[in-house]
């Protein structure tokens, strides 16, 4: 009898202890440096974030860039980690991107857990301006009678700048050649330099090249004007209605992050993009101010993103853009 009161007695201190360990982590966290992985986009958006997060919790958040591979490198850094909110991917429409065409190394909803949505990107068709385009209408009408001639740079396969360029193609009846660069700075330069001579490029970069002259900006690729670039139109405005491609720029975390830890990150970065001065300097750098999202509504959005790239896809021809990346 004694033994069995024992028995009891600990089951109950069991008990009592059990909800305490499971709400430690998010109580603990983060109980060391944070990493912010970056992969084939520009790593700025990432930094002004991790700024906040040093400021507010008191421990390193260090962003380490991953470029290469179409973002590959980076989802497998992140997947592999251990699912304590210590590890981040900083995710773009690439990821959503290279899951819609099926070449993805990860499988983007099951091996990775939605934190939060920084900010909306635009991406800007901008052309050499040896070419004689001062729209897309233009650009248009000298592409098709130049067939073949022209080439259209990329931040690799299976990045929005690489689809954006074969659906220019689809609906436009243009025969520009996609030629896949390392990154967005690597296409950027490529495009100055004439080797090709149009790029979809993030606006934070296309706008700094369109203000000095080294580029001509054509049009966006978001259903609405930018908020950086208000004097484009749309690519939706130049005559092509379905061509809506828009940039985001997220945190995931990997798989089974216990949910707690994925909330108190979700509300951390949510008070960073509403800070008046940081929304300044990410619109600054490209990143326009996105809705409030809880970690259920980034999961959704993620799903979203996957379901317009996958029509996208389809109407280029999925076959065909695989065969790129092979």
């Amino acid at each position: 009898m004694g033994e069995l009161r024992a028995m009891i007695a600990g089951l109950a201190l069991a008990l009592t202890v059990l909800p305490a360990t499971i709400a430690a982590p998010a109580e603990t966290f983060p109980s060391r440096p944070i990493k912010i992985i970056v992969g084939p986009s520009p790593d700025v958006f990432s930094r002004i974030v991790a700024e906040h997060l040093q400021q507010a919790w008191g421990q390193p958040v260090v962003v380490e860039p991953r470029t290469g591979a179409g973002g590959k490198l980076a989802a497998s850094a992140v997947a592999s980690a251990a699912p304590d909110g210590h590890t981040l991917l900083f995710a773009t429409p690439t990821y959503t991107l290279n899951t819609a065409m099926r070449i993805a190394s990860y499988d983007l909803l099951n091996e990775f857990e939605p934190v939060a949505v920084i900010g909306l990107i635009s991406y800007v068709l901008v052309a050499h301006t040896s070419v004689p385009a001062v729209s897309v209408a233009d650009f248009v009408a000298y592409a098709k009678s130049n067939p073949g001639k022209l080439n259209c740079a990329s931040a690799g396969i299976g990045t929005v700048p690489h689809l954006a360029c074969e659906y220019l193609n689809k609906v436009a009846g243009t025969s520009i050649v996609h030629v896949p660069y390392r990154d967005v700075s690597s296409a950027t330069a490529a495009t100055m330099a004439n080797v090709t001579q149009m790029f979809f490029g993030v606006s934070t970069s296309a706008k700094g090249q369109i203000e000095a002259g080294t580029l001509r900006g054509l049009a966006v690729s978001t259903a609405q004007r930018s908020l950086l670039l208000p004097a484009l139109p749309t690519m939706i405005e130049s005559g092509y209605p379905t061509f809506d491609m828009p940039g985001w720029g997220g945190l995931l975390a990997p798989a089974h992050t216990p949910p707690d830890v994925v909330a108190k990150l979700n509300a951390e970065v949510r008070r960073a993009v509403e800070r008046p001065d940081l929304k300044q300097r990410l619109l600054s750098v490209g990143m326009e101010p996105p809705p409030p999202h809880s970690p259920a509504e980034v999961r959704a959005f993620v799903e979203r993103d996957i379901a317009r790239w996958t029509q996208l896809v389809e109407a280029v021809g999925i076959e065909r853009l695989k065969g790129e990346a092979q």
